[in-house]
């Protein structure tokens, strides 16, 4: 039976941060990670994901670290005529070894299908690195009872075929719950992931094992909750990640 990874503690900073401030949290993370000791370290991998801009300079800022760098989007194609694009080959060659791919702010934003996510993750994975696939139910859809449905469908659709447990996580976001202040209740948290795992695990023996995080409001206060639940493996963290305590608190919230 394939052992299951790590849980995951990913930031995703969004567009926020110029060189200063960026390379200063960075910098605080490092230190925070190198002088946790025995049960004072994070039980989990960790992630950040800054924007494009800072990139390979936190990428540096963390090579010696054991906090990776990942970024926020990447291009289905490995180049060509695509103005403001960039590819995962070049999120790769930048320091990145993941790459969030169909967040709620693209899929909204941008209008992104569930094809294209796919094709998106298809191009991370091609690039050799980890592909974090978001889904998510919008408030209407949470309101008529369709979560589930939602889910099952953007599974359906933005999952590449016979992935590993190593090479893809899923992150569930409810689109309602990101930067509302607003979350699910852990019940409803964990039907969630538990339907995920369900489908997951009837896909492969990998989808049984592979990492599925919570996103949405975590915060100091609520993630030991959370974390806790059965079928969390971490979470996706977005204005709580920008503070290196609330960051590192949460982290430390993993069981």
């Amino acid at each position: 039976m394939t052992d299951p990874p790590r849980p995951l503690m990913a930031g995703n900073w969004k567009m926020n941060g110029l060189s200063g401030d960026g390379l200063a949290l960075a910098a605080e993370l490092v230190r925070r990670a190198a002088s946790a000791k025995g049960e004072e370290a994070p039980a989990c991998d960790l992630l950040v994901c800054p924007p494009a801009s800072l990139l390979w300079r936190v990428a540096e800022a963390l090579s010696q670290s054991p906090i990776a760098a990942g970024g926020q989007d990447c291009h289905a194609d490995a180049e060509g005529a695509h103005t403001g694009d960039i590819s995962a080959e070049m999120l790769k060659d930048a320091g990145a070894s993941y790459a969030i791919v169909g967040h709620s702010e693209r899929r909204a934003g941008h209008s992104e299908t569930d094809a294209l996510v796919r094709a998106k993750a298809e191009a991370a994975l091609g690039a050799g690195l980890c592909a974090i696939i978001c889904i998510g139910e919008t408030e209407a859809q949470y309101g008529a009872g369709e979560t589930l449905g939602v889910i099952e469908k953007q599974l359906a659709g933005s999952l590449p075929d016979g992935p590993g447990a190593a090479e893809v996580v899923v992150a569930y976001e409810p689109v309602w719950a990101i930067g509302t202040g607003l979350t699910p209740s852990l019940d409803e948290i964990a039907a969630v992931h538990a339907h995920i795992r369900g489908i997951l695990g009837g896909a492969s023996a990998e989808g049984g094992v592979m990492r599925i995080l919570y996103g949405g409001s975590v915060n100091p206060a609520n993630a030991a909750e959370i974390l806790g639940l059965e079928e969390v493996n971490g979470a996706l963290v977005g204005g709580a990640s920008l503070n290196a305590d609330d960051f590192w608190t949460i982290a430390r919230s993993c069981p």
